[in-house]
């Protein structure tokens, strides 16, 4: 034992000095071509002397990276994620500089903006040189990875792991199950056609299937063109992939929180109005994810799916883990021992090479987004939505930086040898939101995201302990245009117009905003208004709309309008109860008319004093949810089985705002209308937003039986937990039957207090 570690004791010597002297010779080439950068004195030296000095300033540079850097990373965590990475290229210059001035040659001398470059490019060779020299070196390589681990734990997982299985469970947020199929035949995503048994190079021709496992099939039938040659033979498959159907709200505030905690009870969108309480609830908001997940745990009786040796990494909800990591759910609390969320960044970017390899691969995705973006203004594409501001900026945060700390954690929590770890990657999910889920710009995301899953793969046969890796996504995408593009006015224009409130004056000559007010005044028995009443002037001589020509009870507190995707949600937040069908009319006789008869809305969901809750729909379709099934789904027929369930269930939630609305779906296209601004969507019903994926190992238990299909965020939490236990690990209590009495546990998670979260579109970037 002792020879062994002398040895590894050696080899890592030999590689540091390898390190070093390339880091010298970067130096000499970086002082040759920079003007503003030198290793000599002005009167000039000899080459010997300039060596010494680029030796000497190589080493000064390495040891304040190694002793210095993580201090200022501990810094670092006080400022917003976005600027991090920034700030890398800043403080990295800075320290060259200081290497320069303590070089006992005193000859060093750069300009600070060269000093940026000069330490870019030397801590990018420095990292690339390591790594090649250590890629034979499996002591080595663990060593590189392992600093991400706990350090507390380190000695002990080296040392002897348990013989038990761990799990990895690995959320591609957003994939589709039909997005996946085709990135595989497609050639995308090589480690997911590993796994399956889809050797690259081969496929079948249209109509012919190949199957994966028992339970997955896939079909190049729709990848036109994409189908490889045949010939090359496939390796067995290790996987078994199935899709699973999501609730009504298909995003991931409800399917996450059901699948880490087993309850997403209550949750009848990403962002929805409490009347009880008088504030808007938003899903990656850091307040309202804790309060999420406090009813959750009060709901079900159980920390969560990650509650015995767990670490929960990049998600809404903790899972009841110990090891969290970029949780938002803990993020408005005090940092302590209990609260070590943005410890994840101080791991990963007290390594320099880290910080500088993933600062410069920011600013890459930053002008990669700006030029695809540019591209697809002046060729016209549509659908299309903005990308500018601060969205590049947010692009790459998701993609790279979330990316890169979240997969090193992983790392580090498999040579940890930890039980159970689930974590977030959202990178194609942002990207698909404003290029589209079939884009190229998303399928070269899918790609780097395969990547990961390899790397993941690699780690994990280093790891003290055994584990399978299951890959799945909390739900899709569907595609089309955004309500407002369409019909030129947005939901809320809609809803205000309905209920005979003034609304923008392009929202009024629109055809959707005349056909609203006509039939307010139809509602109220008052003759349509000519285009010169639509109008008074001002005293400069202005028009403006005439808030008079469209008539308001004074009484009648403003609507909420809110959207999550292609679903929208309204509320009158001056009635303190969820308001009925009739109480609308009554109040605003044509405003739930207008909404059902508008081509870009698919039904609503309302309560009725008498049947209930009722769906409507266009030409006076009014049937009782109690009433619908798959046999019969009446206005759902569109929106595929499972519908009629997923409405009811919503129904009966305590939060359900007065209106529902989920907006229209083509069937045979796939699309759907969102009342964001997104041209791939989710959080309502209607194509593959609603279909995400389950990717398994085939040792464990099918997810559901033959001919059965697994529903709902709860149901696949039920499925993982069951796998924990073939795994030996956390035993997570199933669902108690109804009627039975839950013990309240000793160890459940603590309730969650703190300030007001921000409004930010992405909070994690925040």
């Amino acid at each position: 034992m002792r020879n062994k570690r002398w040895r590894s004791l050696f080899r890592g010597t030999l590689r540091s000095i390898a390190v070093w002297a390339v880091s010298t010779l970067t130096m000499l080439v970086l002082a040759g071509l920079l003007p503003d950068f030198q290793l000599q004195s002005d009167t000039g030296d000899s080459a010997t002397r300039i060596a010494v000095t680029a030796a000497a300033g190589a080493g000064v540079f390495g040891l304040l990276s190694a002793l210095a850097w993580p201090l200022l990373v501990r810094f670092l965590l006080l400022v917003p994620a976005l600027v991090l990475g920034l700030l890398v290229f800043f403080l990295n210059g800075s320290l060259l500089l200081v290497a320069l001035r303590l070089n006992p040659s005193g000859r060093g001398e750069a300009a600070p903006e060269t000093a940026v470059v000069v330490a870019a490019v030397m801590s990018a060779v420095a990292s690339a040189t390591g790594a090649t020299l250590a890629v034979r070196d499996d002591d080595a390589y663990r060593r590189r990875l392992y600093r991400l681990a706990d350090r507390r734990r380190r000695r002990a997982a080296a040392e002897s792991g348990p013989s038990s299985p761990g799990t990895v469970f690995l959320q591609l947020d957003g994939v589709g199950h039909d997005v996946l199929t085709d990135a595989v035949l497609k050639g995308l995503m090589p480690a997911v056609a590993a796994w399956l048994g889809v050797a690259m190079g081969t496929a079948a021709t249209p109509g012919h299937e190949r199957k994966t496992a028992d339970d997955a099939v896939v079909t190049p039938a729709t990848v036109p063109g994409t189908a490889p040659a045949q010939g090359a033979a496939a390796a067995a498959p290790t996987h078994r992939l199935i899709p699973w159907r999501t609730d009504w709200s298909s995003q991931t505030g409800a399917s996450q929180l059901g699948i880490l905690h087993g309850s997403n009870h209550d949750v009848p969108a990403f962002r929805w109005y409490e009347k009880d309480t008088g504030e808007t609830v938003v899903a990656n908001r850091p307040t309202s994810a804790a309060e999420l997940q406090r009813r959750a745990v009060e709901r079900t009786g159980h920390g969560g799916l990650l509650a015995v040796d767990g670490a929960s990494r990049g998600n809404l909800f903790s899972g009841g883990a110990g090891e969290q990591a970029l949780v938002l759910s803990i993020a408005i609390r005090r940092r302590g021992r209990a609260n070590r969320s943005r410890a994840g960044y101080f791991a990963y970017f007290s390594d320099p090479a880290n910080a500088v390899r993933t600062a410069l691969s920011f600013v890459a995705e930053v002008c990669r987004e700006i030029v695809q973006s540019t591209r697809a203004r002046l060729r016209k594409q549509r659908p299309r939505v903005g990308r500018g501001g601060l969205y590049p900026f947010i692009r790459a945060f998701a993609t790279v930086v979330e990316r890169d700390v979240v997969v090193a954690a992983v790392m580090g929590d498999m040579l940890a040898g930890r039980t159970a770890v689930y974590a977030d990657l959202v990178a194609y999910d942002e990207v698909a939101h404003h290029s589209g889920p079939h884009s190229g710009d998303a399928g070269k995301v899918l790609a780097r995201l395969d990547r990961a899953l390899a790397l993941i793969a690699h780690v994990a046969e280093m790891a003290p302990r055994p584990y399978r890796i299951v890959v799945l996504s909390d739900h899709g995408q569907s595609p089309g245009e955004t309500f407002q593009t369409r019909y030129g006015l947005g939901l809320g224009d809609l809803v205000r117009a309905g209920c005979g409130l003034p609304v923008p004056r392009r929202a009024q000559r629109t055809h959707s905003g005349a056909e609203a007010r006509s039939a307010v005044r139809a509602a109220l028995r008052r003759p349509v208004e000519g285009d010169g009443d639509r109008h008074r002037h001002t005293a400069c001589g202005h028009t403006r709309p005439d808030r008079r020509s469209v008539p308001a009870p004074r009484s009648a507190a403003e609507p909420v309008v809110l959207a999550s995707g292609n679903l929208g949600l309204v509320s009158f937040p001056d009635v303190p109860h969820r308001m009925s069908k009739e109480e609308i009319d009554r109040r605003h006789p044509a405003l739930l008319s207008t909404l059902a008869n508008h081509p870009g809305i698919g039904f609503l969901l309302v309560r009725s004093e008498e049947h209930g809750g009722v769906v409507l729909a266009a030409h006076g379709a009014e049937v009782p949810v109690d009433e619908l099934s798959d046999a019969h789904p009446g206005p759902l027929a569109d929106f595929g089985p499972g519908a009629a369930d997923a409405v009811r269930r919503t129904h009966s939630f305590p939060h359900t705002a007065d209106i529902m609305v989920n907006s229209w779906y083509d069937p045979a296209d796939g699309e759907v209308l969102a009342f964001e601004e997104q041209i791939g969507s989710h959080g309502g019903l209607g194509g593959a937003q609603g279909r995400p994926f389950l990717l398994s190992p085939l040792e464990f238990s099918p997810p559901v039986a033959d001919g059965a299909e697994l529903t709902g965020a709860e149901e696949v939490h039920r499925v993982l937990a069951r796998w924990l236990r073939e795994c030996d690990g956390p035993q997570i209590p199933v669902d108690p039957e109804p009627g039975t009495v839950v013990p309240r546990p000793t160890d459940r998670a603590p309730a969650v207090t703190g300030g007001e979260g921000g409004d930010d579109a992405d909070e994690r970037a925040a």
